[in-house]
């Protein structure tokens, strides 16, 4: 039985909208924001946020089918900064903020990592 799996959008694995892996203990899902702007070069803002939404819905649901089920999901702040000029730019933004402010919503823990220097904002011992 595989215990742990590692997906990643930097490897070019696609978004994985259901989990399928059901003999995985921890998975970890990464480069959030190449999902995202993989998503808004093909759709508009709003159905970015439903496809994401629906993500998030069907990824609780894989963490909560089994006790040991532990989902961790990196991404890194593409928010910071000057405003792109191209309106792609700024729309993958956009979309990224929100992508991540949902994510915020539904985690029981987020951690910020910024120069190797973690903090935690939400949930854990301080939380």
């Amino acid at each position: 039985m595989e215990t742990d799996s590692w997906l990643s959008a930097y490897d070019g694995h696609v978004l994985p909208v259901e989990l399928k892996e059901k003999d995985v203990e921890l998975l970890v899902l990464e480069g959030i924001e190449i999902w995202i702007k993989r998503l808004t070069d093909q759709y508009d803002a709003g159905k970015c946020r439903e496809i994401w939404d629906q993500c998030l819905i069907n990824w609780e649901r894989w963490e909560k089918e089994q006790e040991q089920h532990q989902l961790i999901i990196i991404g890194t702040d593409i928010m910071k900064g000057i405003v792109p000029i191209e309106k792609e730019n700024r729309i993958w933004r956009d979309a990224a903020g929100w992508a991540f402010q949902d994510l915020a919503a539904k985690a029981d823990k987020v951690d910020l990592i910024w120069y190797g220097i973690n903090q935690t904002i939400k949930g854990g011992e301080n939380g």
